[in-house]
């Protein structure tokens, strides 16, 4: 009988590159994956940048702190952001200056003239900006592709189509059995399930952490003027839109959060029509054609932190969930973070400034 040290639940961005540090710390791995292939829901369906603010100030250190992983492993690709504002929105925008800049994120305050300099064909109400120049795009699928890779490096094995049904727990070994009826053996199990976590959570005999996944919808539009490839990330100061281009054509979204079961999101016809509705109040460009739309799940915690570490009352369960839309941005950090709690190693150069408290299963009680 072969019996893993760790037997995590998910193949995203999330048990992937936990995956790769804990295999590099010198344990057993095993990854279960529901679908027919890693990365099926969340992670294959980001929108894709690295944005510094992005997720709020409690966030922002995990950001800043997997910065250096992702620019020298070659997975950023320099754009920058503005978070903009109408005219009325000054205080939203001081509001975001005052939150953020204690934080360490490199942002700057810019004025009417300088935001028309950056995006053509705005229209004249929105006068207000906020520059991130750091901000960047992530090759995403490489970067999982990079994360399997190295897990697997270590001996990680990965089983595909391999939903949990049942998981007990027996003299200090879990017996964790899929639904298509295999069995495996693992000391601890990982909850790096994303919309499915709770339900793990329910399986292991632990208490949900109350983690709820949001349908977020994105809509590839080809526009005249064409996009200029130089268009920097735009963001509504207000959260109700972004936008950036790919590939010479312009993904929008209406940044909705429409709470879903954990499902095989899909976009829904309004809020695509929003998404064309919400840029067509920024800029006077013309959307000649709507070319692609999809939905995907972002999966929070009641405040809105991740999750990671082991859990307070369950022996041999530990979480690495409720990663929102930043678990992509923030994995490099987050995953040395996690190894670090479940291998009980003290904390290291990339994790220093990481404050675990902020992000334990205790806080749920």
């Amino acid at each position: 009988m072969t019996s893993y040290d760790f037997a995590i639940i998910g193949a995203g961005i999330a048990g992937a590159s936990l995956a790769a540090e804990l295999t590099d710390g010198g344990a057993s791995v095993l990854m279960l994956e529901a679908e027919d292939r890693p990365g099926y829901h969340a992670t294959g369906r980001s929108a894709a940048f690295w944005e510094e603010c992005y997720g709020g100030p409690e966030i922002v250190p995990l950001t800043l702190a997997s910065g250096a992983y992702l620019r020298d492993g070659g997975f950023l690709h320099q754009r920058g952001a503005l978070y903009i504002g109408r005219e009325g929105d000054e205080e939203l925008v001081t509001q975001f200056m005052q939150r953020f800049v204690p934080t360490g994120a490199t942002i700057q305050h810019l004025g009417r003239a300088e935001l028309q300099r950056r995006i053509g064909g705005i229209r004249h109400d929105w006068s207000d900006a906020i520059w991130e120049p750091m901000c960047a795009d992530i090759d995403v699928a490489r970067l999982h592709a990079h994360f399997l890779a190295q897990a697997q490096g270590g001996g990680a094995s990965l089983e595909c189509r391999a939903r949990l049904v049942n998981a007990t727990r027996a003299d200090g070994q879990w017996t964790l059995t899929t639904e298509r009826g295999e069995t495996h053996h693992a000391a601890v199990l990982v909850n790096a399930a994303g919309a499915w976590a709770d339900e793990i959570a329910r399986l292991a005999g632990a208490q949900p952490a109350a983690i709820s996944p949001y349908r977020r919808t994105v809509v590839q539009v080809r526009v005249d003027p064409p996009v200029p490839e130089d268009l920097p990330l735009v963001l509504d100061i207000r959260g109700r839109f972004y936008f950036k281009p790919e590939a010479g054509r312009l993904w929008v979204s209406p940044h909705d959060e429409e709470p879903s079961e954990p499902c095989d999101a899909a976009p829904e016809e309004l809020a695509v029509a929003e998404a064309i509705a919400r840029l067509e109040e920024v800029v006077d460009w013309r959307v000649e054609a709507v070319e692609h739309k999809w939905a995907g799940l972002r999966s929070f915690t009641p405040d809105r932190r991740p999750v990671y570490g082991p859990d307070p009352k369950v022996e041999g369960f530990a979480w690495f969930a409720g990663q929102g839309g930043f678990g992509i941005q923030t994995s490099p950090a987050a995953a040395r973070l996690g190894r670090q709690l479940l291998l009980e190693e003290k904390p290291d150069a990339v994790t220093a400034g990481l404050d675990h408290e902020l992000y334990s299963a205790a806080r749920f009680g």
